[in-house]
């Protein structure tokens, strides 16, 4: 295998394997809100937390930044549970500030974070030169990002479907609405968990 393929490799392993969870939750909070019609917007979402994570990535592996390793494991999953907290109190997105089109910066802000987590993983990979294995390591990720969104749309397709058959009644909420506050309490617990577990302090 090439070093280019072992890096994309490692990338995809990364985010698909328990070592990455905590990234692979985070993925689960941001679609929890998404119906297949607001497949823009997710896209939109998606797209800059990658821009964040990558950004900040390029600029930890290359040292420009250096960011300690127990306060970015603490903000991670910090970043889950605000995601989480912005799911549930956010009914209705048409009206909330901008028209809810604010999210594709709340997950590039986080998608900074998450950067600084890959970087200090792969930082000790490096040996003598940087450019090919944090081009591989990054395109692994993103490659990584859709396996778990793919899996989390599936999933959430199929959430959707047991909710509206065991709905008894039109009074309760909508099965989207359910959907989202299921998904986002038990991640919220979760992530809250390991805040708690890795707090710094």
């Amino acid at each position: 295998m090439s070093e280019m393929g072992a890096f994309i490799r490692l990338g995809l392993m990364h985010i698909t394997d328990l070592q990455g969870m905590d990234h692979i939750l985070f993925l689960f909070a941001l679609a929890a809100i998404y119906r297949p019609r607001d497949w823009r917007d997710a896209l939109w979402v998606v797209t800059a937390f990658t821009v964040g994570h990558s950004i900040t990535l390029a600029l930890a592996v290359t040292g420009a930044i250096r960011l300690p390793t127990p306060l970015i494991e603490f903000l991670i999953p910090i970043t889950i549970v605000a995601t989480c907290i912005e799911n549930i109190v956010v009914r209705e997105r048409e009206r909330a500030p901008w028209g809810g089109n604010y999210r594709p910066v709340f997950a590039g802000v986080f998608g900074l974070v998450h950067g600084a987590g890959f970087a200090n993983y792969l930082r000790d990979l490096f040996t003598d030169h940087i450019a090919l294995p944090l081009l591989g390591f990054n395109i692994g990720i993103e490659l990584g990002q859709v396996v778990v969104l793919t899996a989390a749309a599936a999933l959430l397709l199929a959430a959707d479907w047991v909710i509206a058959r065991l709905r008894v009644s039109s009074a309760w909420p909508s099965a989207l609405r359910i959907r989202v506050m299921t998904v986002s309490l038990l991640v919220m617990a979760v992530a809250a968990r390991w805040a708690v577990e890795r707090n710094p302090w």
